[in-house]
This record gives structure tokens, C-alpha cells and sequence, in this order.
């Protein structure tokens, strides 16, 4: 359980703030839902308290990880299918883990892969999706800002 001020991880969303803790009624069911404020995209997202290990929700790591993360973008080993639909579906997974490293590894392919042939409408999105939730949670770990963290990225793959 967590609690308002914790920095969480939702796969799918990136990191944020617990901003709250509601009560909600939704299709006749009541539930306790965490608000998670996410600083990047000035969003709120409601997360059900009971559902979190199932949809992989987490703390966000400590700076040493981060740094590990960080440090480790130049040598993540990519390996992407040439099939579209079997690349993007592995990226999916990858995501969906909320492993930090398999979120670096699907930035790092596809930003590869975007300067070597171009990114179809679908995968240039998933990076940029992948982007926000990579930099959203170093950003909460390391204290420092979006576009430093982001620039650290882009040095790390030059």
C-alpha cells in the first residue's frame, strides 16, 4: 500500500506522485483508488489500490539505479525483429514489464531504428511514449529536469 507523497511507477504511464487516496463508485462497484499525479504530462491517473501488483505498479528506483539505467544505454544489447507487428508487439512486453532496463532497450531500439529507416506512425509513438516513461521516472529519482535527463539519453546513444 502506498501513500500520498509516494513516488510510484505505472507501466504504462510512467512515474508520478500519489496526490490522493479516493473512494469511487464506478459501475456500481466501490473502490479505493490512487490519484497519481504525473509531473511530465500534467496528468492524473486513477489507479484501483486492490489491482496494483497485477498491472505492475512500484516505487520508482533510487538514483543508484537510475545512474545504472543511465550509464548502461550505450551498451544495451537491441535485437528487433524485422516484422513490424512481431517488433511491436515485443516492445509492448517490454514495456509492460515496468523493468526499467527493457523500457531503455525499446528507446533505445527504436530510436536506432528511426535513424536508420523511420518509424512508422505506430512505433514513433511508442517511443515517445517509452521516452516519457523512462525520463519521467529518472527525473523523479534523480531530482533533475526533463530536458537534462533526456539530453543524457541522447548523448548515451551519439
Amino acid at each position: 500500500m502506498f501513500d500520498i507523497g509516494d513516488k510510484i511507477v505505472h507501466p504504462m504511464h510512467g512515474a508520478g506522485v500519489v496526490d490522493g487516496i479516493v473512494q469511487k463508485k464506478i459501475n456500481g462497484i466501490t473502490r479505493d483508488y490512487y490519484i497519481l499525479k504525473l509531473p511530465v504530462r500534467a496528468m492524473l491517473v486513477m489507479i484501483p489500490t486492490e489491482n496494483c501488483a497485477e498491472i505492475g505498479v512500484r516505487p520508482v528506483v533510487n538514483e543508484d539505479q537510475a545512474d545504472k539505467v543511465l550509464q548502461s544505454i550505450s551498451t544495451i544489447d537491441v535485437d528487433m525483429t524485422q516484422n513490424w507487428n512481431r517488433r511491436y508487439r515485443e516492445n509492448m512486453d517490454r514495456l509492460k514489464s515496468g523493468n526499467l532496463f527493457e523500457v531503455a532497450r525499446v528507446v533505445k531500439g527504436l530510436m536506432l531504428r528511426d535513424v536508420d529507416r523511420g518509424l512508422s506512425t505506430g512505433e514513433r509513438k511508442m517511443l515517445m511514449s517509452a521516452k516519457q516513461i523512462l525520463i519521467s521516472e529518472i527525473v523523479l529519482s534523480k531530482s533533475c529536469t526533463y530536458e537534462a535527463v533526456e539530453e543524457k539519453i541522447h548523448t548515451a546513444l551519439a
